[in-house]
């Protein structure tokens, strides 16, 4: 994926990226974008075949959704390559306008040594003091520059037909950008409406899933920050995860040698062995403004901090359980995800967030939106309560 390269170049560094707005920048933002645009494409295309293979409406619903938040992700990228394919003809035709203007000043200098001799009749100025200096002068000047002038006028036509081929392309360019803008716009109202659908289902289910909603904003209330809150949520999966693994009822073995060779053979879980959740994607498509272990003035960054554009669309990194989901203080809208055995995905800086505790997620799924003005969005995954770089884990 293009934007996970450009991410791993600016986390690599452990710095804060700088704007860069270099010809060579901006080539390799629009080939990000472009890249990023296939992966979309081909995430979309991935949820939508699972969708028709899905084997209950809950599953085709989810890659569903997961599907329209792909061509969601695929618009934007679209329109962030647009803009670098704009910016790129932008500073290509600056460029021409300074050379035109440095070939026009033999032009110009001829001109003006014209106008001036055209005020004065040849009879006269031969009469006059210094008129020879300035016949001399002036015959100097077009010897010179005529022959500038007639090579410029050949390279005139050239710059000139580059000048109508930019501005074919800029036309082109503004085109492809409106078309992604009405795309994007339609695909972010069909997922509008399976949200609502979503909501109004889990509404009339209610019970478990309120009570869990209750139980995780007072958890929220009680944590001293967002580490000792997903610390605690951390604990309560560990705990659900050891229920889960206690053996159900058994019938009674008629030997008592054989329930100890049972319990002797029967696998004992390892959070440590487990590898992470995949497969595991960035939550949004943009710039690295912080990367994973970059110094800060509250010691080193724990994840990843993304400036997608504005408004985009935030998904899930990677199947799990909502556990949190809702402003948390100092951080926006937060969401954080439980995944198997000890992984843990927080994703902070939502302006609006679309999922509830108790939800299940798959690899993609629409979580909400960035904010409309200076969007940034968080990412950090731990294992165990450890921070972990999820470019190790990223494809």
């Amino acid at each position: 994926m293009g934007s996970i390269a450009f991410c791993a170049a600016a986390a690599a560094t452990g710095q804060n990226a700088p704007v860069d707005d270099s010809p060579d920048a901006m080539r390799e933002a629009l080939a990000d974008a472009l890249q990023e645009r296939e992966a979309a494409e081909r995430r979309s295309a991935r949820f939508e075949e699972e969708a028709a293979e899905a084997e209950n409406a809950a599953q085709r619903a989810a890659r569903e959704a997961a599907a329209l938040a792909a061509r969601i992700q695929q618009a934007e990228a679209g329109i962030t390559a647009a803009r670098a394919r704009m910016a790129m003809i932008d500073r290509q035709q600056a460029n021409l306008r300074e050379e035109l203007g440095r070939e026009q000043q033999p032009v110009v200098e001829l001109i003006a040594a014209l106008q001036q001799a055209s005020r004065r009749p040849l009879a006269l100025s031969v009469m006059q003091p210094g008129s020879v200096k300035d016949i001399v002068y002036l015959r100097a000047i077009l010897h010179n520059r005529i022959p500038q002038v007639q090579a410029g006028t050949r390279d005139l036509r050239t710059r000139l037909d580059r000048a109508r081929e930019l501005r074919r392309v800029e036309l082109a360019a503004t085109e492809a950008l409106r078309a992604e803008e009405a795309e994007l716009a339609a695909r972010r109202e069909e997922l509008a409406e399976i949200e609502t659908r979503e909501r109004l289902a889990a509404r009339s289910a209610g019970g478990s899933a309120s009570r869990e909603a209750e139980r995780a904003l007072a958890l929220a209330e009680e944590a001293r920050d967002l580490d000792g809150l997903v610390d605690e949520l951390d604990r309560a999966a560990a705990l659900r995860e050891r229920l889960a693994a206690l053996p159900g009822p058994r019938l009674r073995p008629a030997r008592p040698e054989d329930a100890q060779s049972e319990a002797d053979a029967a696998p004992v879980p390892s959070a440590a062995r487990a590898s992470a959740p995949t497969p595991y994607v960035l939550p949004v498509a943009g710039r690295t403004v912080t990367g994973f272990g970059a110094p800060q003035h509250s010691g080193l960054s724990r994840g990843l901090t993304l400036a997608p554009i504005a408004g985009a669309q935030v998904v899930s990194p990677a199947a799990g359980r909502v556990v949190f989901a809702g402003p948390y203080r100092g951080y926006g809208r937060i969401v954080i995800v439980e995944h198997r055995a000890g992984w843990t995905s927080l994703i902070t800086g939502l302006a609006r967030v679309d999922v509830n505790v108790g939800d299940d997620l798959v690899s993609g799924s629409p979580l909400g939106t960035a904010a409309s003005s200076d969007p940034r969005i968080t990412l950090e995954l731990r294992q165990n309560g450890e921070p972990v770089n999820p470019l190790s884990h990223t494809r």
